[in-house]
């Protein structure tokens, strides 16, 4: 009878155990899975970082037009596409966006500076040239909207 129960729990001691071989073979997988995996989901523009620079625009807009009307001089926002930048006048400060990100520009012909560089410009009345910047990464986009009666700055999806 005692031997019955040693076989027993050798038997349970073998099978409970996990071999080389087996340990090998699922890092293998997991290495695959990250190699494929990684390049997909790797780095670029998140949808929230995507909508923070699109805000961060909007914010840069409206900052605009406000000094416009505090100041009764005309103030434009220039934006240079390929550095993913713009700078409104008056203001040191340069705000930059992620460089991952696409950015297109639509405005008045008058106000564009170069081929990568041009600006939205707001009047002391509150009212504006007009325009729209696009902010997007793959499928993904955001709309920054300027009404050239209002000067209205809105987010678009």
């Amino acid at each position: 009878m005692p031997m019955r129960n040693d076989n027993h729990r050798l038997r349970f001691a073998r099978s409970a155990g996990v071999t080389l071989l087996e340990l090998l073979v699922v890092l293998a997988l997991i290495a695959i899975i990250s190699a494929i995996a990684i390049p997909i989901l790797g780095p670029g523009v998140s949808n929230t970082d995507l909508k923070t620079a699109a805000r961060k625009v909007a914010a840069g807009l409206r900052m605009a037009r406000n000094d416009a009307v505090a100041t009764r001089t005309d103030t434009r926002v220039v934006l240079d596409l390929e550095h993913r930048t713009f700078q409104i006048e008056r203001d040191p400060h340069v705000h930059v966006l992620p460089r991952e990100m696409q950015m297109k520009l639509f405005t008045a012909q008058s106000d564009l500076i170069s081929e990568t560089t041009g600006a939205i410009r707001f009047f002391p009345d509150g009212g504006s040239n007009g325009g729209r910047v696009t902010l997007a990464a793959g499928e993904r986009k955001y709309e920054v909207d300027v009404d050239w009666l209002t000067g209205r700055v809105a987010i678009l999806d």
